[in-house]
């Protein structure tokens, strides 16, 4: 490595020039590619074109120079160029006249490929073969593909190709089918740590703990990122980097801050939360940059949830995973989840606000509420049954169901028997003992397991018949439902055909004008809802009065 660059010379390069891997032992965390060319070059099955993909700063250009210089090593093709004659040095430089880098970005159109083209046919002048590295090759326009495909599919024999690219989606599948791909993968985070480790060390510069851990998880995955934000940390402290010279820098929060704000939201700490963010605010923390680590803390929550291990983590280390562990059983899988979808919601919100942190402080009390919003579905359970409800975590599926049809307004049914609990009704009676009055109860058994507006249409049905061998009649006052029902009677009949026990069908049709019956008044409504159960239920509970309003 040449890590006696003077920092104040003309010719000083940075820390992602000049710690780039010279040959295939040096590419961290791409093995398994580099495994794949050094045999192709073993076995001298050498490809003509090539296309490399992944995401920024995981090794695709430094991945395509190493193989260059391995087939063009004045040495001859090797797994080991030298790195010392004229050929290693250029190409190591990108100057080598053999070795073309084009930017595909600015380079995209079809006169610069039948440029291309025509060079391609002059032999190398000192090398074995001439290679283009076209980086970012999707950005090339659809005639400037259309006039590459010929040379690609059958280039002189001195040519190679190696293209580069992180939306490989973008390339015409007739390019595609003319490489030979190759995707990398995003670094590991512990190999970032350890590189970015070994290069300090040569910088002759010294870390705390955790400083190389924390620059690997922000670079996620990145090598050259990582390399970038390491090159800004030698500026910003160049004999001792400190882990609050790293969250100074990005603008980012420490792990004690995240962890006590997560406290504040499981506690119901208000006062907490608010007061951890003016202190993130006065260290100038990003509020969007803080979403993102409470997002990622939360990420690693769920993994702990879903009983995964310490190697698994994102944001937190290892050495933090018996904290996460007893944090995830603490909060449950539902309110994490929840969380989630808050901070992931917030953060998108962020990116068109200037409020940020007005949008962080309503997140954050948002989930220190959220055990308040799940008292709502055990409160309509309480409701339905008159009874009270089971406990936070043992609320069975009927409670679901109940806060489904308590959305939608009660409409007066008088073909519905009465409401009991689903548990009570028999299972897969069989079309043998079915007659209109079982047909009937078997149809509500059904329509009340569908959430949502479907099963709320499918029980306004006002009248039901059962027409042998396999038939269901069902008849509608209202079109609107009927059509509802007609566009999902696919649904409507699996479900059905479940509670029978056998495969059913059924035919939807709307009541005649004059067989709909009178419909009620207002106040005949009005009196009705007053001897309502659930209407009694929900004045005594809430202690409000129904009153009637004249039109």
């Amino acid at each position: 490595m040449e890590a006696d660059h003077a920092a104040g010379s003309g010719n000083y390069q940075v820390v992602a020039r000049r710690y780039r891997p010279k040959d295939f032992d040096e590419l961290v965390g791409q093995t398994h590619i580099a495994h794949a060319l050094s045999n192709a070059i073993t076995s001298g099955r050498i490809g003509h074109a090539y296309l490399f993909t992944g995401a920024r700063g995981v090794g695709k250009t430094s991945t395509a120079r190493i193989y260059a210089k391995a087939l063009n090593c004045a040495q001859g093709s090797t797994l080991t160029p030298c790195g010392q004659c004229d050929s290693c040095i250029s190409i190591s430089t990108g100057d080598d006249i053999d070795v073309l880098e084009i930017d595909a970005a600015s380079n995209r159109g079809i006169e610069e490929i039948r440029q291309l083209r025509q060079n391609a046919s002059i032999r190398p002048s000192r090398s074995r073969f001439k290679i283009y590295i076209l980086d970012e090759v999707h950005m090339l326009t659809k005639e400037a593909f259309n006039a590459l495909l010929k040379i690609l599919e059958e280039p002189p024999g001195h040519v190679k190709f190696i293209f580069c690219t992180t939306e490989p989606t973008k390339i015409p599948i007739t390019i595609l089918s003319r490489c030979q791909r190759f995707d990398f993968a995003g670094i590991d985070t512990k190999q970032i740590a350890d590189r970015l480790a070994s290069i300090a060390e040569n910088e002759k510069v010294t870390a705390e703990d955790g400083v190389f851990d924390t620059l690997a998880r922000r670079a996620a995955g990145s090598m050259r990122d990582a390399q970038s934000l390491l090159e800004q940390l030698l500026s910003f402290a160049p004999q001792h980097i400190a882990l609050a010279d790293v969250h100074d820098m990005l603008g980012t929060a420490n792990d004690q801050l995240l962890f006590r704000l997560l406290e504040g939201t499981m506690h119901g700490g208000q006062s907490q939360i608010f007061a951890e963010l003016d202190s993130a605010a006065s260290q100038g923390v990003d509020f969007g940059v803080l979403a993102e680590q409470m997002m990622g803390l939360y990420r690693d929550l769920l993994v702990s949830a879903s009983g995964g291990e310490a190697n698994l983590l994102l944001s937190c280390s290892p050495q933090q995973f018996e904290q996460v562990k007893t944090f995830a059983s603490e909060l449950g899988l539902h309110r994490i989840l929840a969380a989630m979808q808050i901070l992931d919601h917030t953060h998108t919100r962020m990116q068109r606000s200037t409020q940020a942190r007005i949008l962080m402080e309503l997140a954050l009390i948002r989930i220190a509420n959220l055990d308040h919003f799940h008292q709502v579905s055990v409160l309509l359970e309480e409701l339905r049954s008159g009874q009270p409800a089971p406990a936070i975590g043992q609320t069975p599926s009927q409670t679901v169901k109940a806060a489904h049809r308590m959305i939608a307004p009660p409409q007066p049914n008088k073909l519905a028997p009465p409401r009991v609990p689903v548990s009570s009704y028999p299972e897969r009676v069989g079309l043998s003992g079915l007659d209109d009055a079982k047909a009937k109860s078997v149809w509500f058994e059904a329509m009340e397991s569908i959430p949502g507006a479907l099963g709320s249409r499918a029980m306004k049905c006002t009248s039901l018949r059962f027409i042998e061998p396999n038939v269901f009649a069902v008849v509608f006052d209202d079109r609107e439902s009927k059509e509802l029902c007609e566009k999902e009677s696919a649904r409507l009949q699996g479900v059905l055909s479940q509670s029978v026990g056998a495969a059913v069908k059924v035919h939807f049709e709307l009541a005649a004008a004059e067989d709909s019956g009178p419909r009620l008044s207002d106040r005949e409504q009005y009196l009705a809802a007053t001897e309502n159960p659930l209407v009694l239920k929900i004045q005594q509970t809430f202690g409000v009065k129904l009153h009637e309003v004249r039109r």
